[in-house]
C-alpha cells in the first residue's frame, strides 16, 4: 500500500468513527494545566541531557508554552531529550541549541495559532522560521531548523545531518516507543517522570473534533492519526498516548 492509499484509508476510517466529545472529557481538558513543568528550570538535566538554557532557547520555550496544549509541550521536550539520547547512542555530534529549537517548535503546525492549509510539518516550519528570523538567527541555521521540522515525519530526515535527523528520531521514540538498545528503560522512565504523558485516546479524538487538532484538511488529519494508529499496532498503551 502506498502513502496516498494509506492516507485515504485512514481518512475514511476517521470519518466513520468520529464522535462528539463528552462534557466530562471537555471539562477534563479545561482543568488540565498548560504544563506540568512551568517552574522547571531550563538549566535542568533530565536523563543526562541538559535542557538548553540560552536566551533564544528560553524565548522558543515560551512560544511553545503559549501555543501548545500541555500534552504537546511535554511531547516537544521529550522529543529533544529522546533525540539527544539517540544521537549519543550512535556517536553523533550535533549543535544542542539547534536541535532543541527544532524539537521544541516542531509541532507548531498542529496548533490553532499556527495552523493553515499546508501540511502541519511545513506550517510549523514556516512559523518557526518567522520566529527565528525575528530573533536574528543566521539564515544557514534557520534553514537547518526548518528542515528538521518540515521533515520530521518523513524518512528523508534520516539521510540529513543530525540536527535534522534527530528531530524525527526523537519524535518517533516518543510516539512509537524507544529502542532499548538506544535508550535504556530507566532513562525513558526518568524522562516520563519529568515530562509525563497527558493525553488519552478519548482526549485525542475530542481535541481534534473541537478544532484544536489538525482538522484544516483531511490530508493533515489522516497524517496525524496515522501516527496514532501505528502506535496502537505497536502495542503502545492507548491510555498514555502522548
Amino acid at each position: 500500500m502506498n502513502r496516498r492509499q494509506l492516507i485515504q484509508n485512514v481518512a475514511s476510517i476517521l470519518a466513520s468513527v468520529a464522535v462528539r466529545p463528552t462534557k466530562a472529557a471537555a471539562g477534563a481538558r479545561r482543568q488540565t494545566p498548560r504544563s506540568t513543568n512551568d517552574n522547571q528550570s531550563q538549566s535542568s538535566v533530565v536523563a543526562g541531557v541538559r535542557l538548553v538554557d540560552s536566551k533564544l532557547a528560553h524565548s522558543a520555550t515560551e512560544l511553545a508554552r503559549s501555543a501548545y496544549p500541555a500534552f504537546l509541550f511535554n511531547h516537544a521536550i521529550r522529543t529533544y531529550i529522546f533525540g539527544s539520547l539517540v544521537g549519543r547512542a550512535h556517536g553523533h555530534r550535533f549543535d544542542e541549541e539547534m536541535l532543541y529549537l527544532a524539537c521544541v517548535l516542531h509541532d507548531l503546525g498542529l496548533t490553532s495559532r499556527f495552523e493553515g492549509d499546508l501540511p502541519f510539518e511545513i506550517q510549523g516550519a514556516e512559523a518557526a522560521q518567522q520566529f527565528l528570523s525575528d530573533h536574528d538567527v543566521p539564515r544557514e541555521k534557520v534553514e537547518v531548523i526548518w528542515d528538521g521540522i518540515a521533515l520530521h515525519a518523513s524518512a528523508v530526515s534520516g539521510f540529513k545531518q543530525p540536527e535534522v535527523a534527530l528531530v524525527g528520531e526523537g519524535a518517533g521514540a516518543d510516539v512509537l516507543g524507544a529502542d532499548p538498545a538506544e535508550i535504556p528503560r530507566d532513562k525513558v522512565e526518568e524522562v516520563l517522570k519529568a515530562f509525563p504523558r497527558l493525553l488519552t485516546v478519548q482526549e485525542l479524538v475530542s481535541w481534534d473534533l473541537c478544532g484544536r487538532g489538525p482538522t484544516a484538511s483531511s490530508w493533515r488529519r489522516a497524517q496525524f492519526y496515522a501516527r496514532y494508529r501505528r502506535a496502537l499496532r505497536a502495542g503502545f498503551p492507548p491510555q498514555e498516548f502522548l
